[in-house]
């Protein structure tokens, strides 16, 4: 069972950027219970779209130059890449279904 993928500001070039499939990057922090109430979720995701889409969580404490460069200001924040672009954006804890739709409109065309 494939898990979230830890991504940083030293590999987001090369996992994310770099992709050939779309990537749904989780940007949360330790002290924050929102992002703690995702985390079964990104991580169910991970395994349900091993293979067709990389599923990542950015620690915004550890890597604040990501975080500053999408804009990131409030956490939890998802964002879904395709070809190393932002194609979607989601704020705040939603139902797994959410997240499912954006990465499955993300592996189309």
């Amino acid at each position: 069972m494939a898990n979230a993928v830890e991504i940083t500001d030293a590999n987001f070039e090369e996992l994310v950027k770099n992709s050939d499939r779309p990537v749904l990057v989780d940007f949360w922090a330790e002290w924050c219970g929102p992002c703690k109430m995702l985390t079964p979720v990104v991580e169910e995701l991970a395994a349900e779209y091993e293979g067709k889409a990389i599923i990542g969580k950015l620690n915004v404490d550890d890597n604040p130059e990501i975080s500053a460069k999408f804009n990131v200001r409030s956490i939890p924040t998802l964002l879904v890449f395709k070809d190393g672009q932002v194609v979607d954006k989601q704020i705040g804890v939603v139902p797994k279904s959410v997240l499912a739709q954006k990465l499955d409109a993300s592996l189309v065309g």
